[in-house]
């Protein structure tokens, strides 16, 4: 009896000093993370956001626009209506999502944009690679490659995006300085792989006498190389790719099939986004360029 005192006067001793406690939980914050799309590259944002948010005890909603403006912007809709704490936008149109990213604006809901921007509402931070300084790097390679003469195609990003609008502008504006480099075509692979080979394929038959291929994303590479090695063209043909270090990237440039990857960090951006957001409910932040990588193909090295 004597002992079943002494452990309960004990127990009320600590609690009265704050040696025990019930202390409540670190508050739990709920994201929204709206990715434009599903494809390898989004898929490593979304992990690389997965596991910050993990750490940090954040809770994360996935939405996949599907390259589609108007779902994107329901969604956005959807996730004010929840009420969540912030929103990870990775848009699929710069001009498209404004209304939707005002809309949060409104609410007191801020955003961080990912990878690409919107061109218009308040956005507490960005994180992306520097799209224009990469198109620049990636064109200047081939730039090299064709000693400064030869047939060239533009396989482009989705028309609007703000990736393609800034890795556009980067190539074009080292190719300005070229004049005995001729783009022979520039269209849009959407991004895909699928769009990549569809239009390289149409590129090529053509265009027989290509040179050379800059491509957006690493996606619409890997489809050019398919459409290059079917028509029997990959060899003497130089592909630089703006990519994302994923291992079937990594594979066709250690293979010479890929001359250049300036790969991109995504994994880093979708961390960093939800670090970034996580501290701003205490505090604010900026935007954080994501470091580029050079992955050249062997013997490619300047």
């Amino acid at each position: 009896m004597q002992a079943k005192k002494t452990a309960t006067l004990l127990l009320a001793a600590l609690s009265s000093v704050g040696l025990l406690s019930t202390a409540t939980a670190a508050p739990q914050y709920t994201f929204g993370l709206l990715l434009s799309a599903m494809t390898p590259y989004f898929a490593t944002i979304k992990s690389g956001a997965e596991a910050e948010a993990k750490k940090l005890g954040v809770q994360l909603l996935i939405e996949n626009g599907n390259n589609d403006s108007a779902t994107q912007s329901n969604q956005v809709d959807t996730l004010i209506a929840r009420k969540v704490n912030l929103l990870l936008i990775n848009p699929t149109d710069a001009k498209a999502l404004v209304p939707a990213v005002e809309k949060a604006n409104a609410a007191h809901i801020p955003v961080v944009f990912i990878d690409r921007k919107a061109d218009g509402g308040h956005a507490i931070a960005y994180f992306a690679s520097d799209n224009t300084q990469a198109g620049a790097q990636a064109c200047q390679f081939l730039a090299n490659r064709l000693h400064g003469k030869g047939n060239l195609f533009l396989l482009l990003g989705i028309s609007g995006a703000s990736a393609t609008n800034e890795r556009t502008a980067g190539c074009e504006s080292v190719l300005q300085h070229y004049p005995n480099i001729h783009i022979v075509a520039r269209q849009s692979g959407h991004f895909s792989r699928r769009g990549g080979l569809t239009v390289t394929r149409e590129v090529l038959i053509a265009h027989p006498n290509l040179n050379a291929i800059y491509a957006e994303n690493g996606q619409m590479a890997i489809g050019a190389v398919r459409a290059a090695q079917a028509a029997g063209h990959l060899k003497g043909l130089s592909i630089a790719m703006i990519g994302s270090g994923s291992a079937g990237e990594t594979q066709l440039v250690k293979e010479g099939k890929i001359s250049l990857s300036v790969a991109q960090q995504p994994a880093v951006m979708g961390a960093l986004g939800v670090e970034a957001g996580y501290n701003y409910v205490k505090s604010g932040t900026v935007f954080v360029p994501v470091p580029l990588h050079m992955d050249y193909a062997p013997g490619q090295r300047p």
